[in-house]
């Protein structure tokens, strides 16, 4: 998950920035991504393709106590694994925070390789290191800030939970 984007990928990133893109990508990549993610035995997403490091995430719903999984970025450090709850700059906070928040256990996959882990909200000198790794990545988590606000955009960090 070290990779960062290459020119082509940040030209193509900042066409993604644009709102009326990003509100398409709100509504269609997840579940592209899981099309893609079912086809190619959960080696693939379209989302990669731009060079964001893309991970299965498996929580339990705040509400329906049923699993869910679904695709997200993640930015993976010595730490645990930073989630950024952009939700594409929208007013509301995506369903999978809410979840992480009612049940922090989680299962990620990434590259054929699952494992265990919990789940706690960032704050402070912490959330800003992760905030700015994220950024590295991508630069559209500005863009989404700015139309987010005044919500503030949480940063769930993941760290492998102890058996």
């Amino acid at each position: 998950m070290k990779v960062r984007p290459n020119a082509l990928q940040k030209i193509v990133h900042r066409f993604l920035m644009l709102r009326s893109v990003s509100a398409l990508l709100a509504k269609i990549l997840h579940r592209a991504d899981l099309l893609m993610l079912r086809l190619t035995g959960s080696r693939h997403t379209f989302a990669e393709l731009v060079g964001l490091p893309i991970l299965q995430l498996t929580t339990i719903g705040a509400r329906t106590n049923q699993q869910h999984t679904l695709p997200l970025v993640g930015i993976k450090d010595s730490e645990g694994i930073a989630l950024i709850a952009s939700s594409f700059g929208r007013t509301h906070n995506p369903s999978w925070y809410y979840n992480l928040k009612a049940h922090p256990e989680c299962d990620v996959l990434f590259k054929g390789r699952t494992e265990k882990y919990v789940a706690r909200e960032t704050a402070g000198d912490e959330y800003e290191k992760y905030w700015q790794m994220a950024v590295s990545y991508y630069k559209g988590y500005e863009k989404y800030k700015e139309r987010a606000a005044p919500r503030h955009i949480p940063v769930m960090l993941l760290e492998p939970r102890n058996e």
